[in-house]
């Protein structure tokens, strides 16, 4: 017998996976956290239905949603990621020399313990106990609230905007992320499928850009999320991506993002300019 896992991307449209194996299924108190091996994408994170990461594809995400504001800000100290359970990115931050510190506030102690077990390529720097690294299962948004004039640069890493992540697509949380960075931090968030979530894209950029005097939105392809086309916004205080002067930027070991890509990725079809309208 075959067996298929399906994520709902719209109510008319899915995305089917053919399953090698189930590797975990359980329930926080939070969501439905489940791991599953399949053919095309290999071992793969499900949180409530949701495609989360695989092993095929995750280093696009974690590269560009870390890398490129990290190359942004001139001088990163102290790094906030705000979810990001399954390390990726946190993995990414601590290449980077400059980072001394790197917090990373998740919600679901769950995601964090299998994601360690069944994703170890991509928690690397959670199960080595990397020294930069300091995890504190906690709300980001209670966080948030909590932290003033410390970070210089804030990346949220969040599941989609609904159940435990829906919160971190308001005015009020960017109002609090905007509070917690120092006087030219920075901050980017996942922002979803620009064909698919184009609703949310604007009133995202509405409310970002009425805080930051400089936002941007960037893009990239992933193969496991809706449409393949998925965007990041960056809202700043001071430093504009696209004045980075990438002549200047150290090599990392990277699968995805290079010099390059740190500035194509901020060209933009017409179809999403619109968007920012």
């Amino acid at each position: 017998m075959e067996l298929w896992i399906t994520e709902r991307q719209t109510k008319n449209l899915g995305l089917t996976c053919r399953v090698k194996e189930a590797l975990f299924t359980g329930k926080s108190e939070f969501q439905e956290v489940v791991v599953v091996d399949t053919y095309e994408f290999g071992r793969m994170l499900v949180l409530d239905g949701v495609f989360q990461t695989s092993i095929f594809d995750e280093f696009v995400y974690h590269e560009m949603i870390a890398h490129v504001p990290l190359f942004t800000h001139p001088n990163p100290k102290n790094v906030l990621v705000i979810g990001g359970g399954d390390g990726g990115t946190i993995r990414e931050v601590v290449k980077h020399p400059s980072v001394e510190r790197a917090e990373m506030v998740e919600i679901d102690g769950l995601v964090v313990d299998v994601c360690k077990k069944y994703l170890p390529e991509i928690s690397e720097a959670l199960i080595n106990n990397h020294p930069k690294v300091h995890l504190k299962i906690d709300d980001g948004i209670k966080h948030m609230k909590e932290a003033e004039n410390f970070y210089d640069v804030i990346i949220v890493d969040c599941s989609d905007p609904i159940g435990p992540g829906e919160g971190l697509f308001t005015y009020e949380f960017y109002k609090d992320v905007y509070k917690a960075l120092k006087a030219d931090g920075l901050f980017v968030q996942q922002t979803e499928s620009p064909f698919f979530h184009q609703p949310l894209i604007k009133r995202l950029w509405k409310d970002i850009s009425s805080l930051f005097p400089i936002t941007r939105l960037y893009l990239t392809q992933i193969p496991l999320y809706p449409g393949g086309t998925h965007c990041f916004t960056i809202g700043s205080k001071q430093y504009d991506p696209l004045n980075v002067d990438t002549a200047k930027l150290p090599e990392l070991n990277t699968r995805y993002y290079n010099r390059d890509i740190q500035k194509s990725c901020f060209v933009l079809p017409n179809f999403v300019k619109e968007l920012l309208k």
